[in-house]
C-alpha cells in the first residue's frame, strides 16, 4: 500500500491566513522553524499509478501540483485520481471537490448521512451535476462490511463509525448521527499491511480500540495538544471535544491511547495551527519523540 500525505493541517492550514498565534506569527517572522502545511487529505494506491483520495481539501490544486503522480500526463487531459472517499462533510474535507469539477464525473464514496449534508446544507452534489455528470455517490455502509474500489483492487476498505461532530451547517450539528464521521481501516490484500486513518476523532471506546490494535500504521487526529488550547491562545472558546477532537495531552488523551497500541508507526495528522507540536523545538514535540509518535507533514510517504 502506497500512502502519500497531501495535506497535514487542520482547517485553515498552517500558518492560517488570519492567525497571529505564536506558531503562525513565528513562522512568518522566522522565529519558529516549522514546515508550512496545507489542509488535511491523503492519497492511497496499491500500485503507485491509480490513486484514491481520502477527503478533498480546499488546497487540492496545490497538493496535486506538489505530487506529480496525480498528474501523469498520459493524454491531453488526465488525472490519476480514480476515486474519492469522504470521511465526513466538513468544509476542509470536501470543498476541494469544487476545484476538481473539470474532471467530472467523479465517483465519491461517503455515508448516506454525509451525502444528505452535501445535498442540503452544503449542496455540492446538485451544484456539480452541471459539470459532465458531477459526482456519483457510492454509499458506504456502517456495519463493518468491507468495500473495494475497482481502480485499486488489492485494497480493502472498512468504514468505522466515530464519535465526533457534524459540521456547523449540518441540520444535525447538535444531534450526532451514525455516519457523520468515519475512520477507515484499509488492508493491502497482497502485502498484508493495515492502516487505520481517522483525522477527526473525538472519543475512543473499546470497539474502536479493537480496530486500532490491528493496524500497522495509525494515522490519527492530532488537532490540539490540550483541551482548552483555543481559549488559551486567544483564538476561540470551544474545547477540543466540543469540536469533535480528542486532545493529545491529559487523562484519556491521544498520547495515552497510543501508548498501549502495538502499531509500528503512530502518526498525528489534521494538526491545528495553534498546536505546539508544529514547532520541532517545542517540549511537546520532544514528548512525542520520546513516545515514538510522528507528526505528519505535507509530502510524507508511507509504505505498508
Amino acid at each position: 500500500m502506497y500512502l502519500h500525505i497531501l495535506g497535514s493541517a487542520a482547517g485553515g492550514g498552517f500558518p492560517q491566513w488570519n492567525c497571529n498565534c505564536r506558531n503562525c506569527h513565528g513562522v512568518r517572522t522566522g522565529q519558529v522553524l516549522a514546515r508550512a502545511r496545507t489542509q488535511s487529505s491523503i492519497a492511497l494506491s496499491d500500485d503507485g499509478k491509480q490513486w484514491i483520495l481520502c477527503n478533498a481539501s480546499p488546497d487540492i490544486r496545490a497538493q496535486i501540483g506538489a505530487f506529480p503522480a496525480l498528474q501523469p500526463a498520459r493524454r491531453p487531459r488526465d488525472t490519476a485520481i480514480a476515486g474519492i472517499i469522504l470521511l465526513d462533510s466538513q468544509i476542509d474535507h470536501c470543498t476541494g471537490l469544487l476545484s476538481l469539477r473539470e474532471g467530472c464525473p467523479h465517483d465519491v464514496w461517503c455515508t448516506d448521512v454525509v451525502h444528505q449534508d452535501l445535498n442540503s446544507g452544503f449542496p455540492l452534489f446538485p451544484m456539480l451535476s452541471h459539470w459532465n455528470g458531477g459526482l456519483r455517490h457510492q454509499s458506504i455502509g456502517l456495519h463493518g462490511e468491507p468495500f473495494e474500489i475497482a481502480a485499486c483492487p488489492r485494497l480493502r476498505f472498512t468504514a468505522i463509525p466515530l464519535r465526533s461532530a457534524a459540521p456547523p451547517y449540518s441540520p444535525h450539528r447538535h444531534n450526532p448521527q451514525p455516519g457523520d464521521n468515519i475512520g477507515l481501516f484499509v488492508e493491502d490484500l497482497r502485502s498484508g499491511g493495515k492502516l487505520f486513518y481517522a483525522p477527526g476523532l473525538g472519543q475512543v471506546d473499546e470497539a474502536l480500540l479493537a480496530w486500532m490494535r490491528r493496524a500497522d500504521c495509525l494515522l490519527v487526529d492530532g488537532t490540539l495538544w490540550q483541551e482548552d488550547e483555543m481559549r488559551l491562545c486567544g483564538v476561540g472558546d470551544k474545547t477540543g471535544r466540543e469540536m469533535g477532537h480528542l486532545p493529545q495531552s491529559g487523562p484519556g488523551g491521544m498520547l495515552e491511547v497510543l501508548e498501549h497500541l502495538p502499531a509500528r508507526r503512530k502518526v498525528l495528522i489534521h494538526i491545528n495551527n495553534t498546536n505546539p507540536i508544529l514547532d520541532p523545538a517545542s517540549p511537546e514535540r520532544a514528548e512525542l519523540d520520546a513516545h515514538g509518535i510522528e507528526v505528519a507533514w505535507d509530502g510524507m510517504p508511507i509504505h505498508l
